[in-house]
């Protein structure tokens, strides 16, 4: 990682040795900074007119792992870490402040992705989930927590299905799914490589695709055939934010009751069954 230089000091450095594509990334990384630190791959790929390989090796030629890392550097450089990790959150604000800030913050996210939902999207959705033999879901990080509350919600109405944050065991079960069945890949960014390759694999076995995501263009949904929309954009450094959860939570919910709704009795049924098998566990 460029730990002591700056991105964008890096890419002035560089600038002379680039070609011709490399310095149309270049420029406009160095002319909208602020707006590249919340831009998926496939985004500036397409503002800058080349492909998401010609943005990755922009940042491999600088020394940087990936697109990702750059961004994480760049979104360094821009503000006080402190307010970026924190998300416009200062070291000034009274508590009374901060929990307005953050309240309201977390209201906006669920607003603005209601706002995004398509119903004709969500139905698809929802019609596959409570059609399917079984319901896989992918996640990593803060996703793969989303993927979790996701299983244990269905599995009370029902609904046969896993949540696998280990992308070797994701890739694996991936493989062995049919066309009656439903994979879910959830990413933020919609670029995290083992979601979106999982995705792939259950794919390509057949099986219905669907991702949730906050980037209409980014890598996962080039392999979602049903894409969910999210609204809650987050700098590098602030990755995994609460906020962000939130909005994958409020898609989830809305998947969960339609659902519910679809399998009628069954779903009550099943609620009944799961309540019962868990009564001994509480005093």
């Amino acid at each position: 990682m460029q730990e002591r230089s700056t991105c964008l000091g890096l890419i002035r450095s560089y600038y002379p040795s680039f070609t011709l594509t490399e310095k149309r990334i270049a420029d406009f990384v160095l002319n909208n900074p602020k707006d590249v630190i919340y831009m998926s791959v496939t985004e500036l790929a397409e503002k800058c007119k080349v492909g998401e390989g010609t943005v990755v090796r922009f940042a491999r030629n600088m020394g940087f792992s990936g697109y990702q890392e750059l961004k994480l550097t760049l979104s360094r450089d821009l503000v006080n870490p402190f307010e970026n990790v924190l998300e416009d959150v200062s070291v000034k604000d009274s508590l009374e402040v901060i929990i307005n800030k953050v309240t309201t913050k977390n209201l906006k996210a669920i607003s603005d992705t209601t706002r995004l939902i398509d119903i004709n999207t969500l139905k698809k959705a929802i019609r596959a989930i409570a059609n399917a033999r079984k319901v896989e879901l992918y996640g990593v990080g803060a996703s793969g927590f989303t993927a979790l509350e996701a299983k244990y919600k269905f599995l009370r109405i029902g609904i046969i299905c896993d949540a696998l944050t280990d992308p070797h065991l994701q890739a694996m079960s991936a493989a062995t799914l049919t066309s009656k069945d439903v994979a879910i890949g959830i990413s933020h960014s919609g670029a995290t490589k083992d979601t979106v390759d999982s995705l792939k694999v259950a794919k390509n076995a057949g099986a219905k695709t669907i991702c949730i995501t906050n980037f209409a263009r980014s890598p996962i949904t080039k392999v979602a055939d049903i894409v969910l929309l999210t609204a809650s954009p987050e700098s590098p450094l602030a990755s995994g934010a609460i906020r962000s959860i939130i909005s994958q939570l409020h898609i989830l919910d809305l998947l969960f009751t339609g659902v519910a709704m679809k399998l009628g009795e069954k779903a009550i049924s099943y609620t009944e069954k799961t309540a019962q098998a868990v009564l001994d566990k509480l005093y």
